[in-house]
């Protein structure tokens, strides 16, 4: 039990990352406005992008980039010893595309405001049922 505290401390980041998911899982849900939903979904990708950028790192890790050298005189260098670039160029895609995602769902919530007058769902769904 003694050895489970410093893990959990040590592992800090994780919990952060669990937080701001319930946080934003917990607004996409139970708003009823659309613009903090949108925040809410804003904040949940935030989180993940965080975590896989953050399982990527590796300490004393260098970049896989050749330094150049052959023969003898070269050191050998393992795989272990580099970090992987993989996570870190998919989540600059993820972040592209969650800007994109935003910049639609904001322009949505524009045109829904502008056709209803309001931006609170069941308001929205009660002008849709009378119709």
């Amino acid at each position: 039990m003694s050895e489970l505290i410093p893990t959990i401390i040590a592992k800090y980041n994780y919990w952060i990352y669990i937080t701001l998911m319930m946080i934003g899982l917990y607004a996409m849900i139970a708003k009823n406005n659309l613009v903090k939903k949108i925040v809410g979904m804003n904040i949940f990708q935030t989180a993940i992008i965080l975590y896989y950028v953050s399982i990527g790192v590796k300490k004393g890790a260098t970049i896989p980039i050749s330094t150049g050298g052959h023969g003898a005189a070269h050191e050998a260098v393992h795989a272990a010893d580099y970090l992987n670039p993989l996570p870190h160029v998919l989540m600059l895609t993820a972040i592209v595309v969650g800007v994109a995602t935003l910049g639609v769902a904001l322009a949505l919530c524009l045109r829904i405001y502008s056709r209803y007058n309001t931006l609170e769902e069941d308001e929205i769904l009660a002008q849709i049922r009378k119709k």
